[in-house]
């Protein structure tokens, strides 16, 4: 831990700037601006999360280092399931459950350790040591499709086409989700702005000034209504809805059907006011929701244009195991919730 006091001279300055330049060059600013998020920066004994937060004289400020991690994660024997693979490029079928690439709270047991094992050094460089090959990412209790590149030409291909999310209509993602009651139309679009929640590790829906705003549009569409009569009497309990990315923020499904008031089954951080509906589901079913421990997202469907090749690729993958079972209960007894 460092301790150190603010001068009079440091009067009205930034938290993470004054920092900085105490620091220097032992910590860069955005060290310093993590660590604060992080919780690990307390000015006279209260922890500040604000790196904008001014500083008064006399202030005494702590600054808590974590243990130095090893520069470049290491390889572990973690299995995968692949869908395809060759020089440049490899899909897999992520399982819920595991997180992409290691970072706070998860330095090990990722998907990028698994890779460096498989791969070798072949994955490419660009991402940098603690992301190698990874073009885009899947939230670790998400499931389905995702591609990692094998080489720079690869990940540079990739990622512009990521960037363009499909427009020129050379990539598709299409994600199957188990949400609450039904959207009101069996197809729309959300065209909602993201940015951070007051938790930050959240996102929410934000005004389109707002600094931080980033355009955010899902296109959904309800695939099956459970619990509903024929006549329409009966409102659903739950819907299975398809989502089709047209941008790809952090949380950007979770935070957009909750938006419209459908949040994810299971979903703990976007359903959190919902997660009581479980009590009036018909059993067994109820003991299903509520053992389900993760949000009800699987990314079914990846396809691209090979980036060495050109050749038209494209990739499913079926639902995993709990997601099926929960489905299949939504079937079976969701006319009796």
């Amino acid at each position: 831990m460092k301790e150190l006091t603010v001068d009079a001279g440091a009067a009205g300055a930034r938290l993470d700037q004054w920092l900085a330049a105490q620091l220097a060059p032992d910590l860069s600013r955005s060290r310093i601006q993590g660590l604060i998020r992080d919780g690990q920066v307390a000015v006279d004994g209260a922890t500040v999360r604000e790196p904008r937060r001014k500083l008064n004289p006399g202030e005494r400020v702590a600054v808590t280092l974590p243990e130095p991690e090893p520069a470049a994660p290491q390889g572990e024997d973690i299995p995968l399931a692949v869908l395809h693979e060759d020089d440049d490029l490899i899909v897999i079928d992520k399982p819920a459950g595991l997180v992409v690439h290691p970072g706070a709270g998860n330095p090990t047991g990722t998907l990028v350790n698994a890779l460096i094992r498989h791969c070798g050094g072949s994955l490419s460089g660009i991402g940098g040591v603690r992301r190698p090959g990874i073009v885009h990412r899947l939230d670790k209790d998400t499931s389905g499709v995702l591609v990692v590149a094998k080489n720079d030409r690869a990940h540079r291909a990739l990622s512009e086409a990521f960037a363009d999310h499909g427009r020129d209509g050379d990539l598709e993602r299409a994600y199957d989700a188990l949400v609450w009651g039904a959207p009101a139309r069996m197809a729309g679009t959300v065209d909602a702005p993201l940015g951070r929640a007051a938790d930050r590790t959240r996102r929410a829906v934000v005004p389109p000034g707002r600094g931080d705003a980033r355009r955010a549009v899902t296109h959904f569409s309800v695939r099956e209504r459970f619990g509903e009569d024929a006549r329409g009497t009966r409102q659903p309990v739950a819907s299975l809805v398809e989502c089709r990315l047209e941008t790809g923020r952090t949380h950007q499904i979770r935070v957009h059907m909750a938006h419209i008031g459908h949040p994810l089954v299971g979903d703990r951080d976007y359903g959190r006011a919902f997660l009581t509906k479980a009590n009036r589901l018909a059993e067994p079913l109820a003991d299903l929701v509520r053992a389900f421990p993760r949000q009800a997202l699987h990314a079914r469907l990846l396809a691209f244009r090979h980036p060495a090749s050109g050749e038209p690729m494209r990739f499913e993958a079926p639902w995993p195991a709990d997601m099926a079972e929960l489905v299949a209960g939504f079937r079976r007894w969701g006319a009796a919730a």
